[in-house]
């Protein structure tokens, strides 16, 4: 295990470089992200640990961070002053491009993994944006009237995006479709919804709705997502089924699940990040099949996902999470408030 201090600066973001295995980026902010500055690190991975190859420091906390998936050098910054900065690693101290259209925190980023020539904010103001890094102003605003927490485009599709929200709903837009009333908008699952009840065993636990803080889309299986949030569980929902609740329910943090990421992988891996400092690595359960026993020994368990593993290692809420694309199918980098950033070998903790 590899261990790097941001000291004076609290992470909430960490970003593998999709172009070198040995470079990752954190964003992190000063006092919790209460107040005060950001920093955006670029971090390298060496034979002698783990060295800050540069940072950018900015007025304002950094909460998410995303690279460029059409320019090896350049990276984005979410910032809490409600602007977004595109940063190239090749040159010193200032953005070179910052835009400004968000009326509060921009809490995530995301480039199109598909075009790579656009990428999405998503901010509390209840708007998501679409932008072009070569324009000066938005292509597109989406409303969800609610706090938004994350959002993402699909890794299937140029035009397919994603998001939860405060309000406890997983929409889905395509940017295909006639903008008119809707706004693009295709699907809004509620993500409390219990799942249909399966024969011979009993009905599942309904919980009440809370704040859905992250979500993920399974890099396999192109209708597949997972979300989680305050409620302290993750679920996975099939799109092309919206009404028929989550297909697993993954109880076992015992606080927020603050990240959560899918392995690059494997189809039913995904690692998450929570408030009660572990990083936990889970399977949905699709790999095995559904297992009676393990529903009726743990009510909350829905599907046969289980736990396969947890890292306790941060000692503070950890707030990020992510997968090396490359090499071996098992490594990982996660951040924290404990103004450490890790990276691991998640083989290393996984169970039989």
């Amino acid at each position: 295990m590899l261990d790097f201090r941001t000291q004076g600066y609290n992470g909430y973001s960490v970003k593998y470089s999709p172009f070198f295995d040995s470079r990752i980026a954190v964003a992190a902010a000063a006092n919790f992200g209460l107040v005060g500055n950001g920093r955006l690190y670029i971090l390298g991975l060496t034979a002698n640990g783990i060295v800050a190859e540069k940072w950018f420091d900015t007025q304002d906390s950094l909460f998410d961070t995303t690279w460029s998936e059409s320019h090896e050098n350049q990276i984005l910054a979410a910032s809490g002053d409600g602007s977004i900065k595109l940063f190239d690693i090749n040159l010193d101290n200032f953005p070179i491009q910052s835009w400004q259209e968000h009326a509060r925190e921009v809490f995530s980023v995301h480039w199109n993994l598909v075009a790579k020539d656009t990428f999405l904010s998503s901010s509390w103001d209840g708007t998501i944006k679409i932008w072009n890094p070569t324009h000066p102003v938005s292509l597109t605003t989406l409303p969800t009237h609610s706090c938004n927490y994350s959002a993402q485009f699909s890794p299937h599709s140029p035009s397919i995006l994603s998001a939860v929200s405060s309000d406890s709903h997983l929409r889905i837009f395509d940017l295909r479709t006639p903008a008119s009333a809707s706004n693009h908008l295709t699907l809004s699952i509620p993500i409390h919804t219990p799942p249909k009840a399966r024969p011979g065993l009993a009905p599942p636990i309904g919980i009440p709705p809370s704040e859905a803080l992250t979500h993920d889309w399974n890099k396999y299986r192109d209708s597949v997502l997972a979300t989680a949030g305050v409620d302290r569980a993750i679920r996975t929902f099939d799109i092309r089924a919206p009404g028929a609740g989550p297909v697993a329910v993954l109880p076992g943090h015992e606080y927020a699940v603050r990240r959560i990421a899918w392995s690059p992988h494997l189809s039913d891996i995904l690692l998450s990040a929570s408030y009660d400092m572990t990083c936990r690595v889970w399977t949905d359960g699709s790999a095995t099949g559904h297992s009676k026993d393990d529903m009726m020994a743990d009510p909350m368990v829905f599907g046969s996902g289980r736990e396969m593993g947890r890292m306790g290692r941060h000692t503070e809420f950890v707030t990020g999470v992510d997968w090396c694309l490359f090499g071996a199918e098992g490594w990982c980098a996660s951040c924290g408030w404990d103004e450490r950033v890790l990276v691991w070998d998640v083989r290393a903790i996984m169970g039989p």
